[in-house]
């Protein structure tokens, strides 16, 4: 299951990149909780939520179970002894804080496969780590731890497994989107953009009139002054003729 996982993540992850290469950068930063713009199918939110669920369980056994586990009482040499120890605490350590971050990681973002393959790799190692332990106290250990951590184990290999199907089923998804993303702008670069028109304005404005000159105003002749009343004026002197020759 791990190569097929594997390599459906990096098929998605190219598909991702070429995508981004041909629209260019993302207009925007995906918010900073983690939600999601595209909507969550009810059957996929119902699927993540058992799955979740069974997991919290399975962690809060087998860290009650690991409790319970006398390590120092096995017939073992003190190296193998100290190893067991130490994966004991490491696994505590795992479920204690770093699964559930991100449980809560991927229920504000149910179908990011990021943080779906960061849940798968953690199951992974627990499964490892756990897996030794479980060995050990069948070689060393009660019958009765054995068999409690062995049901823990197969509880984390369970929703190991389903994990993985829904990784692999959610890539598949994204990746019918992004052929579809493709598949649209292609389509939207084929049609051709109408051309544009270019309006000139070849209308020559009328000349425009010269300012009428004003006319000088005509000059009022002058008023001569008229004699007053009551004064007489003496007709100018008539000249008499030369006598006539006799």
């Amino acid at each position: 299951m791990k190569p097929n996982l594997l390599l459906c993540i990096n098929f998605y992850v190219i598909c991702i990149a070429m995508a981004l290469g041909q629209t260019g950068p993302a207009p925007a930063a995906a918010p900073a909780n983690g939600a999601q713009d595209q909507p969550v199918s009810y059957a996929s939110m119902t699927q993540l939520n058992d799955l979740l669920t069974q997991l919290e369980a399975t962690s809060k056994d087998t860290q009650a179970d690991l409790v319970k586990l006398r390590i120092e009482h096995w017939k073992a040499d003190g190296s193998y002894k100290k190893q067991a120890l130490g994966n004991v605490d490491s696994v505590q350590r795992n479920l204690q804080g770093a699964l559930p971050e991100i449980i809560a990681q991927l229920r504000a973002a149910p179908e990011d496969i990021p943080a779906s393959f960061k849940l798968y790799r953690n199951l992974d190692a627990l499964y490892d780590v756990l897996g030794g332990v479980v060995e050990g106290a069948g070689a060393f250990g009660a019958r009765d731890d054995f068999q409690a951590l062995s049901n823990d184990l197969n509880g984390f290999e369970s929703t190991r497994k389903q994990m993985a199907e829904r990784i692999e089923n959610l890539a598949t998804s994204k990746e019918a989107e992004i052929v579809r993303l493709r598949s649209d702008l292609k389509a939207a670069q084929a049609v051709p953009e109408p051309p544009k028109k270019v309006v000139v304005d070849d209308t020559e404005p009328p000349p425009k009139k010269p300012a009428a000159k004003k006319k000088p105003a005509a000059k009022k002749p002058a008023v001569t002054s008229k004699p007053a009343a009551g004064s007489t004026t003496n007709p100018p002197a008539q000249q008499q003729a030369p006598p006539k020759p006799q």
